[in-house]
């Protein structure tokens, strides 16, 4: 983990692209989808073909932090044709809402099930040192505000608080008709999360949103990490 610090660092960067964020998660055992990384559409489908359809396509940006904003993102991509076309498509619409966008690469992402989206996040606070935040995860977070704060490093039971303590709680326990999700696999995520901001110098942001609950386990789908 301090490797890719470094090596970001190195660069004169200040900001994990999602790759470097999802690669640091792996290594601290936090689930990410299975992903590889092309330069181009030949690349793309050879990943393709290792990862299996349905999947995701992402841009790889340090200048895009909301790719989704800007055509960055293609979801459920079925087959090698509809892979091409949106490769094609994606590249034509960055190019006109961001034609200065240095672009690194593309995500070829293997595509989660649906489940509760929930937001996991850690900084380093000036003054109060590592902070691990909770919340509802997606577009929400942004609307609602609706999240909870602990110090790290902290407990099992702390993680459990948190996520008692946002107004989406229900979500997560069966409301309306929907099934009890993992909150085990979610006070696993924070812990590690915790974990990563307390002992990764360099790292000052750490967020996973969404981290998509199921009734048995947690994905990281999409992260980002900032450096200072």
């Amino acid at each position: 983990m301090e490797r890719i610090v470094k090596e970001v660092l190195s660069l004169a960067r200040t900001a994990l692209v999602e790759p470097e964020a999802k690669e640091i998660l792996r290594l601290s055992s936090v689930p990410v989808p299975r992903f590889l990384v092309a330069k181009d559409v030949v690349e793309a489908l050879d990943a393709a073909d290792k990862i299996g359809y349905p999947l995701v396509l992402k841009l790889v940006s340090p200048d895009l932090a909301h790719k989704s904003e800007v055509g960055g993102v293609a979801l459920g991509i079925k087959n090698r044709a509809e892979l091409e076309q949106r490769w094609s498509e994606m590249i034509l619409t960055v190019a006109d809402e961001m034609p200065t966008a240095l672009i690194e690469g593309f995500l070829i992402e293997e595509m989660v099930p649906r489940g509760v989206e929930v937001i996991v996040g850690a900084v380093r606070d000036p003054q109060f040192g590592p902070v691990v935040m909770f919340g509802m995860g997606g577009v929400s977070v942004e609307l609602m505000k609706d999240v909870s704060y602990r110090l790290a490093p902290l407990t099992r039971e702390e993680a459990f608080e948190m996520m008692g303590e946002v107004k989406g709680f229900p979500m997560l326990t069966g409301f309306r008709g929907g099934t009890v999700k993992d909150l085990g696999a979610i006070a696993d995520v924070i812990m590690k999360v915790a974990g990563i901001i307390e002992k990764v110098d360099g790292l000052k942001e750490l967020e996973i949103n969404p981290l998509v609950v199921h009734e048995r386990g947690a994905v990281a789908v999409d992260a980002r990490g900032v450096l200072g």
